[in-house]
């Protein structure tokens, strides 16, 4: 029989936990920013906000929220296709809890295409998990202890000082706003995230949305300039640092 899976019991999961911290000790060996606790907690949060926001039921949300805790531990195999090791990896563990397949079958799914390279949005938790993983973009995830000046991926996320996501539901829009410093460019952001980017506008096309990126003011994917980066009457913040 079924179990009612939470996210606090995936939390508390030793074997999920020991997964997150593996796969965030390989890319720091392998050079790459942070993908621990902060950064999965970051992706559960927004997640489950973007699908509250939306209107989804409490259980559904629930279930963004497990998925953005987990959709990462492939990583603790090899980064390229983590998306697809990771989501085998989910489907031991979730079954193992005795979480409802159909459930599994969403995680799994949107774990399977969170990856640029190979995803695709394939539910409202996968569009979900998609905005919000490639949202993460800014300087609390450089790792102090070996800053590299001379790699992109640090010199883009610690010129960023700050970043929010927003959902305006009156223009059915999804906003993501990025204030960069001088110490990277936009060139150099868009080299890393272009490819992130266009799947976001996907995932937001998917939930019924389009997706706009903000860049100190000016909307990269959008023939138009914002006045102001705070938040609009209609909008609501749903990201979580």
């Amino acid at each position: 029989m079924a179990e009612l899976v939470t996210l606090e019991k995936v939390k508390k999961n030793r074997e999920i936990r020991a997964l997150i911290d593996a796969a965030n000790r390989n890319l720091e060996n392998m050079g790459y920013t942070e993908h621990g606790v902060r950064h999965v907690g970051y992706v559960s949060k927004t997640t489950a906000n973007i699908l509250k926001e939306l209107g989804y039921d409490d259980r559904t949300v629930e279930v963004g929220a497990i998925t953005g805790w987990i959709h990462d531990i492939g990583n603790a195999i090899n980064r390229k296709h983590h998306g697809l090791s990771g989501a085998t990896l989910a489907f031991s563990l979730l079954t193992r809890m005795r979480m409802d397949m159909e459930e599994i079958a969403t995680v799994i799914g949107a774990v399977g295409n969170h990856e640029e390279e190979t995803g695709v949005p394939v539910s409202a938790v996968s569009a979900a998990l998609i905005i919000a993983d490639k949202s993460d973009a800014h300087r609390s995830r450089v790792r102090k202890n070996n800053f590299d000046y001379g790699d992109i991926h640090d010199r883009v996320n610690m010129s960023i000082k700050k970043n929010y996501l927003a959902v305006d539901k009156e223009k059915h829009k999804i906003r993501l706003v990025i204030i960069m410093d001088e110490s990277s460019a936009l060139m150099e952001y868009l080299q890393i995230y272009l490819s992130r980017m266009i799947l976001s506008e996907k995932a937001a096309g998917f939930l019924g949305y389009t997706f706009e990126l903000v860049i100190n003011g000016a909307v990269i994917n959008r023939q138009s300039h914002v006045s102001s980066i705070t938040l609009k009457p209609t909008e609501t913040e749903v990201s979580e640092d």
